[in-house]
């Protein structure tokens, strides 16, 4: 792991604390109290932390830059593993130890509602924010975000937990035996709650939910509640903690190129027709077709179409060594050059002249991740037969629940994202693995773990006018389940 530049630990008026210091003078003092016996305190509820440290190692890939506010002793910022790490910490003997332990780390003391840019030395955005247990003790909370907003670009996530307010009376219970250590009084808070704090300060929640029922080792039993029981619709709302991932609202920088890429496979008849249709998109149009092992004359109809110029268009044509639509994705995107990326599939079900929309939404920052919806206007049973339409709903609302961010049509082939989203998603790709053959599940799951916010655009779908599908109804669709059943793991029940 590179190492950060060592800071001695901070006295506590190394940040400004102008905010309500009689009150912050008493926590401090808690906190200082509580510090020779808080990894102790730790240890004894390891379950419980160590959960905490899954969840933030499964938004905050490795080499990331990561700042925490209310760090504690460092734990949970060492356990992410950051290029660049940052610890605040309003207890200078929290702060003390946690520089002692990790000094590959920077920490600072300081107010969380005064934070400034002092903390990063050169001023940068970071890529993630933790606020992790803390937000409970800030005597404001509001105040708190709006600083926090001052680190933050289009990239960076902020990821908060809190306890669920619901477990207040266990929790005083177990401080009262011993069980836990002694808490300050603080606010309970509720999902919407932080959501309004949240929205009143500038950020826009990108993904929720809630984990961890049973906090305490108990053989068999807590493993088989939490990874089984606990993420079910109902349920889950008795889980102890609650997590949002959220990001700050700010407008892409304008103007932007876009790059479409058209994975084509026995689709000569609709080759030219797909060009002709395509909008002109942004500062500049990128279309690349990527022929996939045809039996007709696809390869030579897209080489033919290529070489008629198109004014504020830039063409290009390449054939797959690999097969299925993953592999054409992949190679399609290796060569766009353009800030937005899109799929289109070349069998015109989806009107190319929508695309319009998709560029109008995600060039606004309404969304960072734009999927094509089928099932909101009319369709015919030709374009979508009803088994057909049973089955993109179940997956949607499979999908919805996975994700923890509703899905409207999860099998729809156009999707949108930014290159550089798709950058950061194909560099952790190892993740998941090489299991999807289709390509738009792979994008849907590094978009939920990288907290992308995922917004449905609706389409007009209409039948083929050329060719049949190449979808495998059957064995596709079990190649669903299992995918479902491996997103499961990787993504609602991380273990």
């Amino acid at each position: 792991m590179p190492q950060s530049e060592s800071v001695t630990p901070a006295s506590p008026e190394t940040l400004p604390q102008e905010f309500s210091p009689d009150l912050h003078h008493t926590l401090r003092q808690h906190f200082d109290t509580l510090a020779p016996s808080w990894d102790r305190w730790k240890r004894r509820n390891r379950y419980y932390h160590d959960d905490l440290k899954k969840l933030a190692q499964f938004f905050i890939p490795p080499q990331s830059t990561v700042l925490e506010i209310g760090c504690g002793t460092g734990d949970l910022l060492a356990a992410v593993q950051p290029s660049r790490g940052i610890g605040v910490d309003f207890s200078p003997r929290m702060i003390e130890q946690a520089q002692a332990k990790y000094p590959h780390l920077v920490f600072y003391c300081g107010v969380a509602e005064q934070l400034t840019q002092e903390v990063l030395t050169p001023p940068q955005p970071l890529d993630y924010i933790v606020i992790s247990e803390t937000l409970g003790s800030l005597l404001d909370i509001q105040q708190t975000l709006q600083q926090v907003s001052h680190f933050c670009d289009r990239h960076t996530r902020l990821i908060l937990t809190f306890h669920n307010f619901l477990w207040q009376p266990l929790l005083r219970c177990a401080e009262s035996l011993g069980l836990r250590c002694p808490q300050p009084q603080q606010s309970w808070l509720s999902m919407t709650d932080v959501k309004n704090l949240l929205s009143i300060t500038g950020f826009l929640p990108t993904q929720s939910g809630r984990r961890c029922l049973v906090p305490k080792a108990i053989p068999l039993l807590a493993g088989l509640l939490n990874r089984c029981i606990a993420p079910l619709p109902g349920l889950n709302h008795l889980c102890l903690t609650n997590y949002i991932v959220a990001r700050k609202v700010i407008t892409p920088p304008q103007p932007c190129t876009c790059s479409i890429v058209v994975p084509a496979r026995n689709e000569a008849g609709n080759i030219a027709a797909t060009l002709h249709r395509i909008p002109p998109l942004g500062q500049h149009t990128e279309v690349i077709f990527v022929e996939g092992n045809s039996q007709d004359q696809t390869w030579e109809m897209i080489q033919s179409v290529i070489q008629t110029p198109r004014a504020g268009f830039t063409l290009k044509a390449l054939q797959q060594h690999g097969r299925g639509k993953a592999d054409a994705v992949h190679l399609g995107f290796a060569a766009c050059t353009g800030d937005i990326l899109m799929i289109l599939d070349a069998d015109l079900t989806v009107q190319p002249e929508d695309l319009k929309h998709f560029f109008e939404v995600i060039s606004q920052g309404r969304g960072e991740f734009i999927n094509g919806a089928r099932l909101v206007y009319p369709r015919s049973s030709a374009a979508m037969p009803w088994l057909n339409m049973l089955a993109n709903k179940f997956f949607s609302l499979v999908f919805s629940f996975l994700l923890g961010q509703p899905i409207k049509d999860t099998l729809c082939g156009t999707k949108v994202l930014w290159r550089e989203d798709f950058q950061r998603m194909d560099a952790e790709r190892s993740y998941f693995g090489d299991f999807d053959p289709f390509g738009d599940f792979e994008l849907l799951f590094g978009a939920a773990r990288f907290g992308l916010q995922i917004v449905d655009v609706p389409v007009r779908y209409q039948p083929r006018s050329y060719g049949q599908s190449n979808i495998a109804h059957v064995k596709e669709g079990l190649t669903l389940l299992k995918m479902c059943w491996f997103a499961s793991k990787k993504i609602k029940f991380i273990a």
